[in-house]
């Protein structure tokens, strides 16, 4: 699937992943290839992607490395809209 993770300052991320976790509002859920339209609000957490990804120089500071081959992103809410197995993370 594809995902596109934007900040107010930059696009932080954009390419295929194998999956995505994120802190929803109403509980943290996990997207897949095929996963079902939705949108949703974020609170703080980590948005977790899973998948051998590569990220530009400029924004590797936002990112840290979790178990198993996962990538995190350090968030303070968002929003986030999967269809068509492209997601679109708005984060703050």
């Amino acid at each position: 699937m594809y995902l596109e993770i934007v900040s107010p300052e930059a696009t932080l991320f954009s390419g295929e992943v194998e999956s995505v976790a994120v802190p929803g509002v109403n509980g943290d859920f996990q997207m897949l290839n095929n996963h079902a339209a939705i949108v949703s609000s974020l609170k703080e957490g980590f948005v977790k992607i899973s998948g051998n990804i590569t990220l530009h120089e400029e924004v590797q500071d936002n990112f840290s490395k979790g178990d198993n081959n996962t990538t995190l992103l350090k968030i303070s809410s968002g929003t986030i809209e999967m269809k068509d197995n492209k997601v679109i993370v708005l984060a703050d």
